[in-house]
């Protein structure tokens, strides 16, 4: 393990893989790298060629974390494993972390490409809209120290789990990971912002996003995550959408590595 420090003097924990090409992983909402060995598993599989990075986003794992949360903040951590990286990057985001992967190219960072797996957009009437009060409710379960309800809530209004779903993930061994950087949910409630709301994305937040970007949805996922990453290749202005055989939500790892050794070889 190795850290940088972000400028909030958060210590931002990360391993890498290999000595090429720099390239970072950056998770969705309630995913680190002592329970998520996909940024690991990437890594090893493309070491030949990159020099990979899985870092635990802030608050979460081996990270620290520093008062008060703004989304600006996490952009800075990203901008610091760049730094340490060579001064530019290739970066990768899964769901949510696909949302601030896209902030933080539209706020100028030096990304060489950009791919985006599955943003969670909700832009139709594919499924319930998040709540408007979703972050204000996750802020009172955290504050009121009763981290189980802010990440029953994640599962049920932003992951769109049913409620027998949820319930049966309470009481199982994968509750306790998510548990542990429950208070981190909101956080994500907060780059998601109002793009989860069943309405067209805003067409000016990511205009600036002109790097070769690549979005990514899986072709069993659900409909509404679907047409959430269509959504997304339309705003951004060098974007292209393609769907991976087979995967849903998730992709394992072979899979992901290949997509990412082709797309950074594009002319």
């Amino acid at each position: 393990m190795s850290t940088v420090s972000s400028p909030d003097g958060t210590t931002i924990a990360y391993d890498t893989y290999g000595d090429g090409r720099p390239l970072i992983l950056v998770d969705g909402a309630t995913a680190y790298r002592a329970v998520n060995p996909l940024g690991a598993e990437i890594g090893q599989l493309l070491s030949d060629e990159f020099r990979v990075y899985a870092y635990d986003r802030r608050g979460r794992g081996e990270s620290t974390d520093t008062a008060p949360y703004a989304i600006e903040r996490e952009i800075e951590d990203l901008a610091a494993l760049i730094e340490d990286a060579g001064g530019s990057a290739m970066v990768c985001g899964f769901s949510s972390g696909a949302v601030l992967s896209m902030d933080a190219a539209a706020a100028g960072l030096p990304i060489s490409r950009l791919v985006l797996f599955e943003p969670p957009f909700v832009v139709d009437d594919g499924r319930p809209p998040l709540p408007v009060d979703y972050v204000r409710r996750l802020d009172a379960f955290t504050a009121a120290g009763r981290p189980d309800e802010a990440a029953a809530l994640f599962m049920a209004m932003a992951a769109n789990l049913p409620e027998e779903m949820v319930a049966g993930v309470r009481q199982s061994p994968f509750f306790a990971p998510v548990v542990a950087v429950a208070h981190t949910i909101a956080y994500d409630g907060r780059i998601m912002g109002s793009t989860m709301a069943g309405t067209p994305l805003p067409t000016d937040r990511w205009a600036k996003v002109t790097m070769p970007t690549l979005v990514l949805h899986g072709d069993r996922t659900e409909p509404w995550l679907a047409a959430g990453a269509r959504a997304a290749a339309e705003v951004l202005p060098s974007a292209s959408v393609r769907a991976v055989t087979g995967e849903q939500h998730s992709a394992p790892p072979d899979v992901l590595a290949a997509v990412l050794r082709e797309f950074a070889h594009v002319r």
